[in-house]
């Protein structure tokens, strides 16, 4: 990311950001907060390059090919941190050993930075030790906090930071920017749905993975409609070997989600906003098939199967059930 970037995306925070940087008044600490997807992590990657890079160029951007740029992109650079919860929650031990680095002189500078990613997750000793650090916070040292659930933060720890909110974008506006970078338009639509962060886009658009489970998605769907035999044997043949992890499963279910969307938006007389444009006239097609209130259970269905997932329920009966369910069948069980 690029400040040019991110002035298109978070006009406001990066106008705040980059003037504290060319103003020499860059604060001890920093709470981005926002919603997922919106590029906080690498708005803070930005910063801390900003700060030690060493041929900064035009516009205030990071040269990328500096020791120090280099370094920070592999998160190896002995004076920048960054840290994440380890399990569910940051743990005290993470904040002490945070301290403890900081408590020495930077290795190749004054200059310290440090990130924690999530700082909502801290538990309390966690929360207390941090608290401290930024009471007492050296005259070089940077943090900068992320956190999507800015309520979850000890207002102890909010009184000592600057807060800067990540505002998501209009589908529309992230949807024509992807095209403009260079997204088709059949695939930039469901981009948008599945993120507001306009890198995290674009890493989908060139990951083969994700291009494969879209085709394997829109399978699943057409097979539905031939009966559940056909259904289970593409869930057996695709959907397990290609879908594997929690994470991977909850996308695939995503995609799907999209599918009723659309054949729901079209259904109420809107062919705006669909995640599968292309397939406009099919859905018109199939939207006969079912009513308004049909497809809003189906919906609920997937909804329901995504929150039975993270509950640990084994994949493969969870898949069969929704299967079953969006043919028409019983509910989970």
């Amino acid at each position: 990311m690029t400040w040019d970037e991110l002035e298109m995306v978070q006009p406001l925070a990066a106008k705040m950001l980059k003037n504290s940087i060319l103003k020499q008044r860059v604060a001890h600490a920093y709470l981005f907060e926002g919603e997922q997807g919106l590029g906080k992590k690498e708005v803070s990657l930005l910063v801390a390059k900003s700060l030690f890079c060493l041929n900064i160029g035009k516009n205030m951007n990071p040269c990328e090919q500096c020791s120090n740029c280099k370094r920070i992109n592999s998160l190896s650079h002995p004076d920048v941190h960054l840290l994440e919860p380890e399990g569910l929650s940051i743990k005290k031990e993470q904040i002490r050993s945070l301290q403890q680095e900081f408590s020495k002189s930077g290795v190749e500078s004054k200059k310290k930075f440090y990130t924690i990613v999530h700082a909502d997750k801290m538990t309390v000793n966690a929360a207390n030790s941090l608290l401290k650090f930024l009471e007492e916070p050296n005259s070089e040292t940077t943090a900068i906090l992320i956190t999507e659930q800015i309520q979850q933060i000890l207002p102890t720890i909010l009184s000592r930071c600057q807060v800067i909110s990540f505002k998501p974008l209009s589908f529309n506006d992230l949807e024509e920017k992807l095209i403009s970078d260079g997204i088709s338009p059949t695939l930039a639509p469901l981009l948008a749905n599945l993120t507001n962060d306009p890198i995290e886009a674009m890493k989908l658009n060139n990951d083969e993975w994700f291009a494969q489970a879209r085709k394997i998605v829109l399978k699943l769907y057409e097979v539905m409609g031939k009966g559940s035999l056909f259904a289970m044997v593409e869930l057996q043949e695709d959907w397990y070997n290609h879908f594997r992890e929690k994470n991977q499963i909850d996308q695939g279910l995503d995609l799907l989600l999209f599918i009723y969307k659309d054949l729901l938006t079209l259904q109420i007389g809107r062919n705006k906003q669909l995640a599968y444009p292309e397939l406009q006239s099919q859905f018109e097609r199939d939207m006969l098939r079912n009513s308004p209130a049909k497809l809003a259970e189906k919906m609920s269905a997937i909804l329901e199967a995504k929150r039975r997932l993270h509950g640990n329920m084994n994949p493969h009966l969870l898949m069969e059930q929704l299967v079953l369910k969006l043919q028409g069948g019983s509910t989970f069980v």
